[in-house]
């Protein structure tokens, strides 16, 4: 029975893309509540519908030269793969720039999009205004709501590095009418510690004068990169963790630019998600999910993600919510090997060795959570509650959490064949505590007469407060309130990654505290 169960549920969440809902659907619920869900019409995506196959190289599956061209076509072809134009499917998140809304993803190029209509339009590159290959797709946002992010410089004039950056908020008067994007500004560059193997990342922490950013020995391997294709290999193979390594903690002030002289570094290990970041008595605290290595992708690979549903997974990697706690000042008269942080509110270490090197060791909070989401008034802040996804035996979640960090407590929502996506919070108008607000998170099921369905739920309680339901064929979502998929993908490659597309209630940024 669980074997069928399992195969069914397969069938359900990922046997077929889902058709696009162009026009708003009420939801049946009491209220203004529609849905509407779009495809990204990126280049990537034409591209792709009008060959019918996949002709543009993804993160996890790598396109090959028409069967029918001759082998002279094919080689110029293998030959312009050398070094890629990385994909536009941006399906990852969205940055609001300005007055714009941008669908983002971890290559250089972002996509503009109407999102009242998730009408797809103009593609914009990262590289018109500065010099980066890659980029994250969470950015933060400080008080003045100016966009901070990072990206990886890749052999830019003999060097590879980290490029720190900052969007306005709004252009100078002076261009009145043009893009903040314009106005990009470099507040600081970190040099990789490696030509051809810089780090990967998909997040940072701020607070609210630091920023931090953590070379982890998670690579990407360039030189395999630019022969990837003709390999015939995913990118995702060039990545690999370095166990013999250490993870190193930059940080850099918002003020200067210049980085903390300090030499920070802990064990090796691979962070996706930053939760938060902040400041307290000379010292600068902040949580991210950790992994041991880098196999939870080895678990998103579809044929990995059927044998979960039928029971016969493989170990799923747990991630572990970590705080690390590391000294504004050194002080140069502490004894090697003294612990430099005097903090009675964690018991995250930082070790003084020589050569003015510091090993964190960090405080473990909890395990089992995923796709952290916090009430972003508290980010950079001080705060108590993370809202996420448990993860257990496999990657794919069926519960919504709330951790409450002083008490060390859980809340759980479930249902039966329900999968619910990485949640949204939304604070309430008059809100005068940290959970006073909601919860939003769209629910697939796997059971063929339940309807999706948008769950609400009291943020402070878990109460639930209301469902609204939409007779659509909606996507399964693991990562905010919009969807993905791909034409094509088949057999043992990873998790479906296409075309973004959008799910809402209302035209809000998606601003996490995570990456």
């Amino acid at each position: 029975m669980s074997l069928s169960l399992g195969a069914r549920a397969m069938d359900v969440l990922f046997g077929k893309n889902k058709k696009e809902q162009l026009e708003p659907v009420r939801a049946k619920v009491t209220g203004e509540v529609y849905y509407r869900s779009r495809y990204l019409r990126s280049d990537t995506y034409n591209a792709n519908m009008e060959a019918n196959r996949i002709v543009v190289s993804e993160f996890g599956t790598m396109a090959y030269p028409d069967p029918s061209k001759n082998i002279f076509s094919k080689a110029f072809t293998y030959l312009s793969h050398t070094i890629p134009d990385f994909t536009d499917n941006c399906l990852i998140n969205f940055m609001k720039c300005g007055g714009d809304f941008y669908a983002t993803t971890e290559t250089n190029y972002i996509r503009k999009i109407n999102p009242q209509t998730l009408e797809t339009l103009e593609k914009v590159d990262y590289r018109k205004y500065l010099a980066i290959n890659l980029a994250t797709a969470h950015p933060h946002y400080d008080s003045a709501g100016n966009v901070l992010n990072i990206g990886t410089s890749i052999v830019d004039k003999g060097k590879t590095k980290y490029v720190i950056f900052k969007i306005p908020a709004t252009a100078p008067d002076r261009t009145k009418g043009k893009s903040p994007l314009q106005h990009t500004e470099v507040l600081c560059s970190i040099p990789s510690r490696s030509l051809l193997s810089p780090s990967y990342y998909h997040s940072f922490g701020v607070t609210e004068n630091y920023i931090i950013f953590l070379e982890q020995p998670f690579k990407l391997d360039i030189l395999k990169m630019a022969t990837a294709y003709i390999r015939g290999v995913s990118w995702a193979s060039c990545l690999a963790f370095h166990r013999e390594d250490k993870t190193y903690i930059h940080i850099v002030n918002q003020r200067t630019g210049k980085p903390v002289s300090t030499k920070f570094y802990t064990d090796p290990m691979v962070v996706f998600h930053h939760v938060n970041a902040y400041e307290e008595d000379g010292c600068l605290l902040f949580d991210v999910i950790a992994y041991e290595d880098s196999s939870l992708y080895q678990c998103l690979y579809l044929a990995n993600l059927k044998e979960g549903f039928e029971g016969n997974s493989r170990i799923v990697p747990v991630p572990t919510l970590k705080r690390f706690a590391v000294p504004l000042c050194m002080d140069k008269n502490a004894e090697v090997g003294s612990n430099l942080i005097k903090l009675a509110s964690t018991t995250a270490r930082a070790l003084k060795e020589k050569d003015d090197q510091v090993y964190c060791q960090p405080e473990l909070l909890c395990e089992g959570l995923e796709l952290p989401q916090i009430n972003y008034a508290h980010n950079g802040k001080p705060y108590r509650y993370v809202f996420a996804i448990e993860v257990q035996r496999t990657p794919i979640p069926n519960k919504i959490l709330k951790y409450d960090i002083l008490t060390k407590s859980f809340l759980r929502w479930r249902e039966e064949h329900c999968w619910p996506s990485e949640s949204v919070f939304l604070s309430s108008p008059d809100a005068k505590e940290e959970d006073d607000g909601i919860l939003l998170t769209a629910v697939v099921s796997s059971d063929p007469q339940k309807l999706p369905f948008l769950l609400i739920l009291d943020a402070k309680s878990f109460a639930e407060l209301a469902r609204a339901y939409v007779d659509v064929d909606m996507h399964l979502d693991l990562q905010g309130y919009s969807s993905r998929t791909q034409t094509g993908t088949q057999g043992s490659r990873p998790l479906p990654r296409k075309s973004r597309t959008g799910l809402q209630t209302a035209p809000w940024p998606r601003q996490t505290g995570q990456a």
